[in-house]
């Protein structure tokens, strides 16, 4: 069958979200329903047609959007938007073009883009209705996107499946209780349950009082192996802690913490990284150079693989106000011996881009 719903987006920008509603939609409507990356195209081939082709064949686009989906740059320092070529900009544009419904899916806490902020080819998309997808609500979340998209495609009986909106099971009822015939209650099973509950107290206290009687006197000696056991694992488990991502590999967090950067007067910098959470997607909060202070960059939620986190941040200006239109791009992985590696690139709407790589080490 062709391909009924087609995912768009920036790897940059909702890469690791884009692949987990994959995972979602798939599971609900069959990998053959489902299409998300036009990057395998082969060699020689137009790649506009084959865009146009995957597009026209769905019957409804999503396109992901982040904080930085109308901002980010390319290595030329050009807005990736403004390019005729960009992938993204033909996928959205074919389907406005062919009628097809397209669903803004934004993530990260982004806002909807204006007609404005878009080239001409694709204003319409500042008015179609959009779709939030948060981490805190993402079963829920996508199991309303997956109801939306009955009207587009439906779910093979074999690939039939929806996403756990993680409510609380429904009371469960005797089935054989409902089936067999009415009959008159006896009082016997209530006085054969009175002595058995009162047979087992017995045993229960007779159990105790012998095996406080066998207990050591001294407290300290009364912590065995197996208490020393759960101490250490749990420990463990404090210092690094693990959870499962979308694709169920277990991601501990080997970045979390406060990080500070020794080189205090780099321009285009980082000064400060305050990075918690586990698994897939990190929260990072960093401060930027400003004078006489920091400058409070914000919050972002990070992708992260295992070894590197990565995300975005899109500012209007800097503390001076002149550098307008900026983009930084930040990736972040263990330098070893207690410090990170942390790569800054920077895009600019109005000059070149820039490039700054710092090592950090624990705040004090």
């Amino acid at each position: 069958m062709a391909h009924a719903i087609f995912i768009s987006y920036r790897r940059d920008d909702t890469g690791g979200e884009a692949g987990r509603l994959y995972d979602d939609l798939t599971r609900a409507f069959g990998s053959d329903a489902v299409f998300m990356d036009v990057s395998g195209i082969e060699p020689g081939v137009d790649f506009r047609k084959v865009i146009d082709g995957n597009v026209g064949g769905c019957g409804v686009l999503l396109a992901m959007i982040g904080p930085a989906w109308a901002t980010i740059a390319g290595s030329d320092g050009q807005r990736r938007l403004d390019n005729e070529n960009d992938y993204v900009r033909l996928e959205i544009s074919a389907a406005l073009r062919r009628n097809v419904a397209v669903i803004p899916v934004l993530v990260h806490s982004a806002r909807m883009v204006h007609a404005e902020q878009l080239p001409d080819n694709l204003k319409d998309l500042a008015y179609r209705n959009s779709v939030e997808l948060t981490l805190a609500r993402w079963p829920s979340d996508v199991q309303l996107l997956i109801q939306a998209l009955g009207q587009y495609v439906h779910a093979d009986a074999a690939t039939e499946a929806t996403i756990p909106a993680q409510l609380p099971p429904p009371h469960s009822q005797d089935v054989t209780a409902l089936d067999a015939p009415a009959v008159a209650k006896s009082k016997m099973p209530l006085f054969a349950g009175i002595g058995v509950a009162a047979l087992v107290a017995a045993l229960v206290v007779v159990f105790f009082v012998m095996r406080g009687s066998a207990l050591p006197s001294d407290p300290a000696s009364s912590s065995g192996p197996a208490e020393n056991t759960n101490a250490a694992v749990n420990q463990a488990s404090a210092a690094a802690p693990v959870a499962a991502t979308p694709t169920g590999t277990p991601v501990a967090n080997p970045l979390a913490g406060r990080w500070t950067n020794p080189d205090a007067n780099a321009r285009g910098s980082i000064v400060e990284l305050d990075i918690s959470g586990h698994g897939s997607q990190l929260p990072v909060h960093a401060w930027g150079l400003c004078r006489p202070a920091k400058c409070d960059w914000g919050t972002q939620t990070a992708s992260f693989d295992g070894e590197k986190a990565k995300a975005t941040w899109s500012m209007l200006n800097d503390a001076s106000g002149e550098e307008m239109g900026r983009v930084a791009t930040v990736t972040i992985s263990s330098g070893g011996a207690g410090k990170l590696e942390v790569l800054v690139e920077n895009t600019y709407a109005r000059r070149a881009g820039n490039t700054h790589r710092f090592e950090f080490v624990p705040a004090q």
